[in-house]
């Protein structure tokens, strides 16, 4: 098999959460046009028709299902219809989550505190128990966590640290399973991005004017991740390019946590 091949993905199904704009968008985009079907989780309908109308063109069988994954109960009837409708399951993207809210701890409720966790972590927490069983059953199958360097380091300019936690944690259990679970042929990996120019980050931008100029400061590159930087990525630990990787982090960050 000749280099490039290993990259494909033909024959394989990946599942996406989070696929619909964003990050997800570009991980999906890149997972099609390396060979692999697709099925789009995400909340927002119409975003999801739209996604699976553009990914389309990539000539790849491409599903979508509505669902919210920001709660157990929400997330736990995601994985009953994907493992009823869409099995088996090759590759799944634990790529759903964001901080959503800029409450200094101090002032941070509980039900708060618990929401962040529940998006970032307990989501990826039960996608990958339920559509994992099946991979450990079945003695193959990859898991990407997209995590973020926030669980590496804190940003500056931000308040309520459940975001950092919950991403650092995701970190361990990206680390966690690929032990677990190496000796059935599933591997586990996570990509930790940094500052990219998402639609979330624009709002942020948007209601704190200086933090991009702060943020861009601290990145050698000088400059914001664009989201299709991060889909080469994905597709490198989905394939068998990587097939002696499990347990690993990839940093996409502009160099920013070398400083």
């Amino acid at each position: 098999m000749g280099i490039l091949e290993r990259f494909r993905l033909d024959g394989k199904r990946a599942v996406i959460t989070g696929g619909s704009r964003g990050l997800g968008r570009a991980i999906a985009q890149a997972l099609a046009e390396a060979g692999a079907d697709l099925v789009l989780v995400a909340r927002d309908a119409e975003q999801l028709a739209s996604a699976r109308t553009e990914l389309l063109s990539t000539g790849r069988q491409v599903e979508v299902l509505v669902g919210d994954l920001s709660t157990p109960d929400g997330t736990e009837t995601v994985c009953q219809t994907l493992l009823q409708q869409f099995a088996p399951i090759d590759i799944l993207v634990n790529n759903v989550g964001g901080r959503r809210i800029n409450i200094p701890t101090e002032n941070l409720s509980l039900a708060d505190w618990q929401r962040i966790l529940d998006l970032n972590l307990t989501s990826a927490f039960l996608c990958a128990r339920e559509i994992g069983k099946q991979m450990v059953e079945r003695r193959r199958g990859n898991v990407i966590n997209v995590a973020s360097i926030a669980g590496m380091v804190i940003f500056r300019g931000m308040h309520g640290r459940t975001y950092e936690v919950a991403k650092a944690a995701l970190l361990q259990l990206t680390r966690a399973l690929a032990a677990d679970w190496a000796p059935f042929g599933v591997r586990v990996n996570a990509i930790a991005p940094g500052a990219f120019l998402t639609d979330a980050n624009r709002r942020w931008f948007t209601e704190m004017p200086h933090l991009r100029s702060m943020v861009e400061s601290q990145i050698p590159m000088g400059r914001l991740g664009v989201p299709e930087e991060i889909g080469p990525a994905a597709v490198f630990l989905a394939s068998d390019a990587s097939s002696y990787m499990t347990g690993a982090v990839l940093v996409i960050d502009g160099g920013f946590t070398l400083w």
